[in-house]
């Protein structure tokens, strides 16, 4: 419309300018070189409006006649660039769809009419991993590097293709290329983050960790929940050589994660092998009241060098109290009386987990109850049939996996903070059954004794079902005593297991009398083994610093390593 309006204007202003002409007539003479020309000044004036128009047109045509060639070449450039981007549409198409075929033939049509494109390397290289010719990628993944235009391109291509051959440095070597060369790429700094975790690499996870937050590609909630556990592993492996260290990662992973189990196990371990009782307690406290752990509840319990059993029971009913509506506080409290061989209190505080809430590690508490107080066999082997069948306890899981520790990543894929402290749904190995067989150590440990067999070379008592405990158990004919916690091992040969106190070894007896045989389940009645049932493996508790002054004095050798029990 303004073109219409501005063509319409120079008309009306030529016209007007040519009548203005017309209406003043005057004489226009020439005199040059014997020529005398004279005509009006209008003609003139058109006259020399035509000559000026020839000579435009006539310079048009030689200016379109001298760039023809090039305009012919540009056409010609104009449809071979249609035709490759034709080509490269439709080949990103085929490999969305999964055509190798059709991407094979696009990407050939793309590199003839585009070959120096970067989405023809691109497309090229999809093409042969789509076609399976690995080989072929790498090389036009490693032909990108040679260019500043394709060079990301080119380093995350090959780290995808060592991740997919399980190349873990070369990925991380590309990663951190990456990385180098533009370190506002996010792709890049998770990348190499996650290999270093995959390769337990804890100091450079950490840098990388706070180049991320700092570039913003992860927020900080998440960013202060992997530090906490980078710096949990690193206080976990130092806490033997380097304690002053290990101390100061832990404090540091409890402020950031007040609920990360491990971190405060660590640091109440190392307070309180210093003497620095309260702190621990207040760390231990803290994350009892958010995760209940019986990691937690074994490290508070011996907090305090020199407590006896009963002053641990006392301590432990305090920190039960700060999470009541947990199962781990009545099962902590539980335990330590069981230690203190206060049975009665044992028993009411598991009394409310026996109906609705049994587990397999409430049925093993209470075959300890009744194998430390009464030492019945019938009884032991009917709480440990239903321990075989009960619910499982919660575990540290990781995709499938179930540990009897905490790991700060994955044992599948090398995640961080994979392990979650749950309730497996199945297990995935099938050895349920084996491994609750084997709790019969902590069992036989608080069992009455009688009699010194002769010592030999031992082993940990292993079973594998419930017939195994019970044919164990069988073995022993001796009259019942009141006895100490002991130690149990077994001889090599498979003989029956042994139990030494205050330097004496001998049998475990188990009464056998009429009332016992009427509460003892009937071997065609007897729930069979589960191959799948998988329980918690109670942790070690730290070293016993003494007895109840009112209890018998027992030996209980010991062997201290940063407040630690080792085997």
């Amino acid at each position: 419309m303004v073109r219409l309006v501005v063509y319409l204007l120079t008309i009306a202003l030529i016209a007007s300018g040519l009548a203005w002409l017309a209406d003043r007539p005057g004489t226009l003479q020439i005199a040059w070189q014997g020529y005398d020309i004279e005509t009006s000044v209008f003609r003139a004036v058109v006259i020399l409006a035509a000559l000026v128009a020839t000579l435009v047109f006539l310079w048009s045509v030689f200016r379109a006649l001298w760039n023809s060639p090039a305009a012919i070449g540009h056409r010609l450039l104009r449809q071979r660039e249609k035709k490759g981007l034709d080509a490269l549409s439709g080949g990103l198409i085929a490999i969305g769809a999964g055509d190798s075929a059709l991407a094979s033939r696009y990407a050939l049509q793309a590199r003839k009419t585009l070959p120096h494109e970067p989405l023809t390397h691109l497309l090229r290289a999809q093409s042969a991993e789509l076609a399976g010719d690995r080989a072929a990628a790498r090389r036009i993944y490693e032909a990108m590097l040679a260019s500043p235009e394709t060079e990301q391109l080119g380093l995350r291509g090959l780290f995808l293709e060592a991740q997919r051959e399980g190349a873990g440095e070369a990925a991380r070597q590309f990663a951190a290329r990456a990385l180098k060369a533009n370190p506002k790429l996010g792709w890049s700094s998770t990348a190499l983050f996650e290999q270093q975790c995959k390769q337990k690499d804890w100091r450079a996870a950490l840098a990388t960790l706070d180049h991320a937050k700092k570039s913003g590609h992860i927020a900080k909630a998440a960013a202060d929940r992997k530090r906490a556990v980078l710096l949990t592993a690193r206080a976990v492996e130092a806490e033997d050589d380097a304690p002053d260290k290990a101390l100061a990662w832990a404090l540091e992973a409890h402020a950031l994660a007040p609920d990360l189990v491990p971190a405060a196990v660590v640091a109440g371990r190392i307070l309180a092998s210093r003497g620095n009782t309260a702190k621990a307690a207040k760390v231990l406290q803290k994350t009892w009241s958010k995760s209940p752990h019986p990691d937690l509840a074994s490290t508070y319990a011996h907090a305090r060098i020199g407590d006896s059993t009963r002053d641990r029971l006392d301590r432990v009913r305090q920190l039960a109290a700060l999470n009541p509506h947990s199962i781990e506080s009545p099962i902590a409290v539980a335990t330590t009386a069981t230690e203190a061989r206060m049975y009665d209190e044992a028993r009411r505080a598991l009394e409310p987990l026996l109906t609705d809430r049994l587990t397999q590690r409430v049925a093993m508490l209470m075959a300890r109850i009744e194998a430390g107080e009464n030492g019945e066999k019938g009884r032991v082997r009917e709480w440990l049939a239903r321990a075989m069948n009960a619910a499982r306890d919660p575990v540290w899981l990781a995709d499938g996996v179930i540990s009897d520790h905490w790991e700060p990543t994955s044992p599948v894929d090398g995640r961080l903070d994979a392990f979650q402290w749950r309730v497996p749904v199945e297990t995935t190995d099938g050895k349920g059954s084996e491994i609750l067989a084997n709790k019969i150590d902590e069992l036989i440990a608080i069992a009455p004794v009688a009699g010194t067999p002769e010592a030999g070379p031992s082993e940990p008592v292993k079973a594998s079902s419930v017939d195994d405990i019970e044919s164990k158990l069988a073995h022993s004919d001796s009259d019942v005593v009141e006895a100490e916690p002991v130690t149990a091992t077994v001889k090599p040969n498979g003989a029956f297991p042994e139990a030494s106190v205050n330097g004496a070894a001998g049998p475990l007896p188990v009464a056998d009398d009429a009332a016992t045989a009427s509460k003892r389940p009937s071997p065609d009645r007897a729930p069979a083994a589960r191959p799948d049932a998988k329980v918690f493996v109670a942790p070690r508790a730290p070293d016993d610093p003494g007895t109840d002054p009112a209890e018998p004095e027992l030996e209980q050798p010991v062997a201290r390593r940063n407040f630690r029990t080792v085997n």
